[in-house]
């Protein structure tokens, strides 16, 4: 199967990320399940006339197009034409580009939550315009159409993340490649449900803290982050922390709270991303599917029970006070 990696308004976070996909590398690993990339701007060595030969004949159907990838989000600007982002040589705009080839590929991979729904591109009052491929923050319909679907009858496959983890991505192209991936695969925000059945929470080492909500005060401190500095991995989707990047790391093991960068809108949440907004000495946000009421009464009886070693070692930037030992019982 052949892909199409285009980069469009974005800071090439997703594809650094995609050259960290490790045994085997990330040529290794498509390469062995049939799909080779026709082009990519930053891995690719065809470029200038090559490159647009290519793209001719793609879009005369000369050379098919299986997978059509774009990362970063489509600059409408100014005024719908697109023309704050033209394609080098071509004088054609990217949003000219993926409206025209979209409709000839098979499957189409919004890679990052930039091209999901425009992301950090989109942020600061978005004077591009931009927005992602078929949504447009959490609204429906970006540059293509709502009802828009590949020829194999998907709407765009949302890789969200900021940056989307290596394996998300692999992971979709193999599951394309081998025709395992149907509608009922991807949630509400077309994200593939393989990691947005998961919350950022599972596996996070910092679970023992949430627990008996044992908060740090302070970035570097060992303590859950929910409470006071803005981490809301109760709630973001994806298995980050059960498959960490590179085998050991995420945001909230290198602690850094959790910003739900997979989500439309993330970018701009009317707060600093290490802060969690209160009402009343109480957080806002509460983990998914959990009354308000309930959660309140846990958290009482969890800092009630809180041991004196993880209430100490929570406001620690290491671990000062060690598990007690036991002695075996004869």
């Amino acid at each position: 199967m052949n892909i199409l990696w285009l980069q469009a308004s974005g800071c090439g976070g997703c594809t650094m990320s995609l050259l960290c996909a490790e045994n085997p590398g990330v040529f290794d690993l498509l390469s062995g399940a049939g799909l080779r990339f026709l082009w990519h701007p930053a891995l690719s060595t065809e470029t200038g006339a090559e490159v647009r030969q290519l793209l001719a004949r793609i879009e005369t159907g000369e050379t098919p197009l299986d997978i059509l990838c774009v990362e970063g989000a489509i600059a409408r600007g100014p005024r719908g034409t697109g023309r704050y982002q033209m394609l080098s040589g071509t004088g054609r705009s990217m949003l000219e580009w993926v409206q025209t080839l979209a409709p000839l590929a098979q499957q189409v991979v919004a890679v990052g939550s930039c091209a999901a729904f425009g992301g950090v591109t989109t942020a600061g009052g978005n004077p591009s315009d931009a927005t992602g491929l078929q949504s447009d923050g959490a609204q429906a319909g970006g540059i293509l159409p709502t009802g828009f679907k590949g020829r194999a009858g998907l709407p765009v496959i949302n890789i969200a993340g900021c940056p989307t983890h290596p394996d998300w991505v692999t992971e979709t192209l193999l599951l394309l490649a081998a025709g395992a991936m149907t509608a009922t695969d991807l949630d509400g925000y077309a994200r593939p449900r393989f990691f947005a059945d998961h919350l950022v929470h599972h596996g996070c080492s910092k679970n023992e803290y949430y627990e008996y909500k044992a908060s740090a005060q302070d970035l570097s401190q060992i303590g859950c982050m929910m409470e006071h500095l803005g981490c809301i991995g109760t709630q973001a989707v994806g298995d980050c922390n059960i498959r960490p990047w590179n085998g050991s790391g995420s945001c909230t093991r290198g602690g850094y709270p959790c910003i739900n960068c997979t989500a439309p809108e993330f970018e701009e949440p009317r707060h600093t991303f290490t802060e969690t907004p209160k009402v009343a000495g109480i957080p806002i946000g509460l983990p998914s599917d959990m009354p308000k009421a309930w959660f309140m009464a846990l958290a009482s009886l969890s800092k009630a029970a809180t041991p004196d070693r993880i209430s100490k070692n929570a406001i620690s930037d290491r671990v000062t006070v060690p598990p007690t030992l036991r002695k075996p019982k004869t």
